[in-house]
């Protein structure tokens, strides 16, 4: 088979096939291959008017296939279905080849394999690619990791097929070195949890108390939509909403069972921000909250809790709290963000991978499931302050919240007073107040952990550690 492909697909199911698609349809011959030769007969027969396909029965034919240096993107289960796929194709690869792992790998195994290839002389890059089947196929955000080397190879086949931004920048930029890119594609999927849970949350409010259908909800969720929530969730909640079931009659959304699974890109996000003590409070109720609605056993149990009774409100009263659900949404979302940004710099300094925030959220911009209009401002944000602490550090996003922070309020204090569950949008706004209290608690905190373990504390009129001898005299001694 003479080397006449540009690119390589291995793994053919929908993610991978759309991918392949994608690549043909931008003007790349495009070998493909898959464990199961009849995947990959069956792309060639009925998508091959798209564009070149080179179909390869074996991993030799698969690698004689692809021009120097290669690329060979990978698109099989993460975990050990990887690694075996990877091993078996490094073997036939050679110095300066890239293999280019485009699922969801959790990014201490990229930078493993990055490592070991790097040491075989072949360049590994770790992708994340957001925007589900439909954006593999029509372009999506992809945040690839790896060697400066690997991308002068490969980010202009990426900036082909990738989602372009309204102002036609495509999404994708190099984030970093060897994990670089799974570390952000990870944060990002936790953000996604954190709003969708945030929308949940306002469906709830508007249903329960301001005895909203589904059918008004959606409406509701139209009109923000051409706001400043602006964004893909917001826009497909209200074509969910919208849908009634076929065989019943009932709205669609009465007809789910209420357990929402997960693949666990969030969960990882909360443990890795444990790992760097960054507070992913609003990130991390999301994920509980997945976890709650799948405790069925526990929930069922739980019936007989007693809860307050719920007045719902009507007319005026029901469209003004509407507005104030839209105030709370909003400025929850920002805080969720906020925590991501916040995870990802602590990372990029942990990992020395120098990721710049702007660039990130520029790539968010389009193709990806979180992308939302008001990313164009965050990207200018950190462009004018790349070493901003916070986002709520930026003056504009600062003052929204400001003016959203009384019905933020109000809506918390409703959802309390009407047994509602807003954890997600709860978390955010104690992280908003912790961030702008003068003075927190962790005092009396670390006074306790000092009394019964000897852990020390520091002094706020002077420098040193100091530790209190209780129990005896209670004086002070300099550690």
């Amino acid at each position: 088979m003479s080397a006449t492909a540009q690119i390589g697909v291995t793994g053919l199911a929908v993610m991978g096939r759309n991918l392949a698609r994608n690549f043909a349809r931008n003007g790349y011959t495009v070998a493909v291959h898959n464990r199961t030769a009849a995947k990959t007969d069956a792309l060639v027969e009925e998508f091959g008017d798209e564009g070149t396909f080179v179909a390869a029965h074996t991993p030799e034919e698969f690698v004689a296939a692809l021009e120097r240096p290669r690329r060979l993107v990978v698109m099989v289960k993460a975990g050990e279905p990887t690694d075996a796929v990877i091993q078996e194709f490094a073997a036939l690869l050679d110095d300066g080849d890239v293999i280019i792992d485009g699922g969801n790998a959790h990014f201490e195994d990229t930078r493993r394999r990055e490592k070991d290839l790097r040491e075989r002389g072949i360049h590994f890059v770790g992708a994340g690619i957001s925007g589900g089947e439909e954006g593999a196929l029509n372009g999506p955000s992809i945040m690839p990791g790896g060697s400066a080397e690997s991308y002068e190879s490969l980010g202009p086949m990426l900036q082909k097929i990738a989602a372009k931004a309204q102002d036609g920048a495509p999404c994708t930029t190099h984030i970093g070195p060897d994990g670089a890119g799974h570390f952000v594609k990870m944060v990002h999927n936790g953000i996604e949890y954190a709003d969708m849970q945030l929308i949940a949350e306002a469906y709830d409010l508007l249903r329960t108390v301001a005895g909203y259908s589904p059918a008004k909800i959606s409406e509701t969720f139209r009109d923000w939509n051409t706001g400043r929530l602006d964004s893909y969730l917001i826009e497909i909640t209200a074509e969910v909403l919208s849908h009634t079931d076929a065989a019943t009659g009932k709205p669609f959304v009465d007809i789910v069972q209420d357990r929402a699974e997960q693949k666990g890109t969030g969960r990882w996000t909360v443990q890795i921000a444990l790992d760097l003590g960054v507070p992913v409070s609003g990130i991390a109720e999301a994920v509980f909250a997945r976890s709650v609605s799948g405790h069925a056993a526990l929930r069922d149990a739980s019936r007989h809790l007693a809860g307050p009774a719920v007045r719902e409100l009507d007319g005026d009263e029901a469209a003004a709290f509407a507005d104030q659900v839209e105030q709370a949404l909003y400025a929850s979302k920002i805080v969720a963000y906020t925590q991501g940004f916040h995870e990802i710099a602590a990372g990029s300094e942990q990992y020395d991978w120098n990721i710049d925030l702007g660039k990130v959220a520029a790539i968010w911009r389009g193709g990806c499931i979180i992308r939302a209009a008001f990313l164009d401002r965050i990207t200018s944000a950190y462009e004018a302050q790349p070493d901003m602490p916070s986002l709520l550090s930026d003056k504009s996003f600062a003052q929204e919240i400001a003016a959203a922070q009384d019905d933020w309020r109000a809506v918390i204090a409703t959802a309390v007073t009407q047994g509602v569950p807003t954890p997600a949008s709860a978390a955010t706004l104690a992280y908003y107040d912790s961030l702008r209290a003068e003075r927190l608690p962790a005092a009396l905190t670390q006074g306790q952990r000092d009394y019964f373990g000897a852990h020390t504390y520091h002094r706020t009129d002077r420098e040193g550690t100091f530790h209190t001898l209780w129990g005896g005299d209670g004086s002070e001694v300099e550690s």
